[in-house]
């Protein structure tokens, strides 16, 4: 098993990317972030293309919904349609909390769908709530497996 869990945020608000990393920075799960923060750059990152050509896949992806060049769901769209994409587990972390928007993610094959919410704490203990399921309970499909959750 890897020792660190790489994820793959995509959000084009850096305030957003940097309160993720600093909620994730001192977690109990080592874990590796990269950020990009458009679709188009998402893809070619997962991809490996261009300048990604060397990244390491990612075991989880944070995706935003509302994203410039190719939306979230689009974005979504095109890792389900990719055989070599569609295992990656991806999480919606969107400030969007409308019905429609929840149902068009889970339709297209979100694994989770998490509204950013207003406050500073609540913030935090989303994406720790993230974190715990995903890293400390989940057993994620790019992980090796012995039976027992990520650990």
């Amino acid at each position: 098993m890897s020792p660190q869990t790489e994820v793959l945020l995509v959000d084009d608000n850096p305030a957003d990317i940097a309160l993720v990393q600093e909620a994730i920075a001192g977690s109990a799960h080592p874990c590796h972030t990269n950020s990009v923060m458009d679709g188009e750059e998402a893809l070619a990152f997962l991809r490996k293309e261009g300048q990604y050509s060397e990244t390491v896949r990612p075991d989880l992806v944070v995706l935003d919904l509302n994203l410039p060049k190719k939306d979230g769901c689009e974005v979504l769209a095109e890792m389900r349609a990719s055989p070599v994409l569609m295992g990656i587990p991806v999480v919606i972390f969107s400030s969007s909390s409308a019905r429609a928007d929840i149902v068009r993610s889970y339709e297209m094959g979100a694994n989770c769908y998490v509204s950013k919410p207003t406050t500073l704490k609540s913030f935090f203990l989303a994406v720790h709530a993230i974190e715990d399921f995903w890293f400390g309970m989940a057993n994620l499909p790019n992980k090796e497996s012995d039976g027992s959750a990520n650990n």
